[in-house]
């Protein structure tokens, strides 16, 4: 199967929100790692790490605890940083570090607030990407509590 086809067929996702912060306040909440080990993380479980060298080829790491006490590492490279509007990484767990995706983060500005995109793509298989659906829905509601 061609690349282009592959790419195609593999599950994505994407995630809509209407912020109530500027869009630098949303981009130094996704690259600061002071900010962002206050409000990752799927659900109520702390940030134990954050790390990011923000410029494309950088690396970012964030180690964070869920509820279940369940450690998880993420971590990946910047493929493209636009401040305040644009940002893609690699994204890859440390257990799968085979099932690399990509992840865009579009912002926006919105009449004093910002109209957020997450777009996650290239996931290994539909349950992959509805875990993360549902991973980047709680993140979501953290960050939507963490800027207000």
């Amino acid at each position: 199967m061609p690349a282009q086809a592959k790419l195609a067929t593999e599950p994505s996702l994407t995630l809509k929100r209407r912020l109530y912060a500027a869009p630098e306040k949303v981009y130094e909440a996704w690259t600061d790692p002071e900010k962002i080990v206050k409000w990752f993380g799927p659900d109520a479980g702390p940030v134990k790490h954050a790390e990011a060298d923000v410029r494309v080829g950088g690396r970012y790491a964030i180690i964070f605890y869920t509820e279940d006490g369940e450690e998880h590492h993420v971590s990946g490279i910047y493929q493209e940083v636009v401040p305040n509007e644009r940002l893609v990484f690699t994204w890859a767990w440390r257990t799968m570090p085979e099932r690399e995706s990509l992840v865009t983060i579009l912002i926006k500005p919105d009449s004093g607030g910002s109209l957020f995109t997450l777009i996650h793509e290239q996931f290994f298989d539909e349950p992959a990407r509805n875990r993360h659906r549902e991973g980047w829905t709680g993140c979501l509601d953290k960050l939507e509590r963490y800027l207000a």
